[in-house]
């Protein structure tokens, strides 16, 4: 006696859309959603592959592709004389086992306090727009020039950038050879190549750094305020952290030792605080060094903006003054780059093989292609020309927008600093920086303010204003349309 026929329709399966490709993949999307919702019951047999295949106007490759990866996924099976069914497993699992996007939660998936951290951390770091007077990407005058193209042709077209399996952890040979020499010359560290680790920027080196060095409870001290992602960082290890007020001479060394003498280790930017801009005096160098021996503690010196300083030499690094108690951090994302994605770290002796362990965790090493091209473009003399270059360029850009601020803004107050690539214009009292930096957004301007930078016992309203990756006439441009933000919250106060 002949079997009953199948239906060789499935109402719910709705339509199959050809313009959107993927045919195949939605014929599964669609058989599971009909499971999942309960229009295809459990035990249900579906029409066999050529029934259904001419019903839907599919081949019935892709049809059969697409029964064997839902049995694959266990929501089919097949039964030798009974065909293709929807799997009895399933009976006392929907549709709780089943993906998120075929069903719709009844109640609020509940977020890990983690989670929740870890969102909050983006909302600090979240980049600005590219618009002035964001700390910017390089452009025009201060991109990199027609050496690193050329170089970057030539490597990638050779074997010595080949990809060829995990690279050393700790960076490329030839590039750590490099940058051991341009640091001693230039910023008088202490160092060889086997004491460099490179990193993906100087955000990872923090992030090595705290977690080399720091263990829970550790007693912990930096900068107010201070750059977000190394507070995010320290307040995620859940160690004391001491936040010290900076003056006109940097961090206060003295305060920091009367409110934790036995900190494991402390956080400083000495050559271009971030975010204000003054260096830390030598005085206070010297006192931290002592201190740190004293206590056998860490100084971790993130040497940021370091090369962008406009009037005389830049400032030489702490580092110079006690390799084995400095972790010393530098970046090419400044000078070069973001996108590069590329740092490096001078470790000390004792601590080479801990930090190179620790970069092996977190992933095997950076992109090799790019560290050959800084390495031949470091070797062959390139990178301190374009030091120079840039230098030149960002020095007459600074003094153009402090000048456009002084015609068109003249309330607020520059931070007196000789380098980088921002300055920092404080605000008059009683107006609020945060306010400011949204009602700037909306101008099309791009700003950011101090206070969130600061610990809540510390109460400052500035606006920290890059100049770096915007034309002169862009920045004067852009200073008239603060011009017109700030005179909405003059009036209103």
């Amino acid at each position: 006696m002949p079997k009953r026929p199948v239906m060789s329709q499935i109402p719910a399966l709705g339509a199959i859309d050809r313009t959107q490709g993927h045919l195949g993949k939605q014929l599964v999307d669609a058989l599971r959603d009909a499971i999942s919702k309960g229009h295809l019951a459990v035990g249900e047999r579906l029409p066999s592959t050529r029934t259904l295949a001419e019903t839907l106007g599919l081949s019935r490759g892709t049809v059969s592709d697409a029964f064997e990866q839902l049995i694959a996924e266990g929501c089919l099976e097949a039964r030798t004389g009974s065909g293709t069914q929807v799997a009895a497993a399933l009976h006392d699992l929907m549709p709780h086992v089943l993906p998120s996007s075929m069903t719709k939660p009844t109640s609020p998936i509940p977020i890990p306090e983690s989670a929740q951290r870890y969102a909050a951390v983006l909302n600090k770091l979240n980049p600005l727009p590219s618009a002035p007077f964001a700390i910017a990407v390089p452009e025009g005058e201060v991109a990199m020039d027609e050496h690193w193209r050329k170089l970057s042709n030539r490597i990638r077209g050779s074997q010595s950038a080949a990809l060829t399996g995990y690279s050393d952890p700790s960076g490329l040979l030839s590039l750590r050879e490099s940058i051991a020499e341009y640091l001693r010359k230039s910023r008088a560290v202490l160092c060889k190549p086997e004491n460099i680790v490179i990193t993906e920027g100087a955000q990872q080196g923090l992030y090595l750094a705290s977690k080399v060095l720091l263990s829970n409870g550790d007693s912990v001290l930096a900068e107010d305020p201070a750059y977000p992602g190394l507070i995010s960082i320290l307040e995620d290890l859940n160690v004391q952290l001491h936040r010290i007020p900076v003056d006109d001479q940097g961090f206060n060394v003295a305060k920091a030792i009367e409110v934790s003498a036995n900190a494991k280790a402390v956080f400083v930017t000495p050559s271009h605080q971030y975010p204000i801009g003054m260096p830390l005096s030598m005085s206070r160098r010297l006192t931290l060094v002592e201190w740190a021996r004293k206590y056998n503690s860490w100084i971790v010196e993130d040497d940021y903006d370091s090369e962008l300083r406009y009037a005389g030499y830049p400032f030489p690094s702490m580092q110079g003054l006690d390799s084995e108690r400095v972790i010393y951090l530098g970046t090419f994302s400044k000078v070069l780059a973001p996108s590069l994605r590329l740092g490096y770290m001078v470790v000390p002796d004792s601590l080479v093989a801990s930090f190179i362990g620790a970069r092996a965790l977190m992933g095997r090493g950076s992109p090799s292609t790019e560290q050959h091209v800084i390495a031949a473009y470091m070797s062959e003399g390139y990178f301190d020309a374009h030091i120079r270059r840039i230098r030149s360029v960002y020095g007459e850009r600074r003094e153009v927008l402090i000048g456009a601020l002084e015609k068109e803004a003249p309330e607020l107050k520059v931070q007196p600093a000789d380098q980088g690539m921002h300055i920092v214009a404080w605000l008059p009292e009683g107006i609020d920086d945060i306010q400011i930096a949204e009602a700037a957004r909306l101008a099309g301007i791009a700003v950011r303010a101090i206070s969130p930078m600061c610990s809540a016992n510390l109460k400052l309203s500035g606006l920290m204003m890059g100049f770096g990756g915007f034309s002169q006439d862009q920045l004067k441009a852009a200073a008239r349309k603060l011009k017109k933000v700030l005179k909405q919250f003059n009036n209103a106060a």
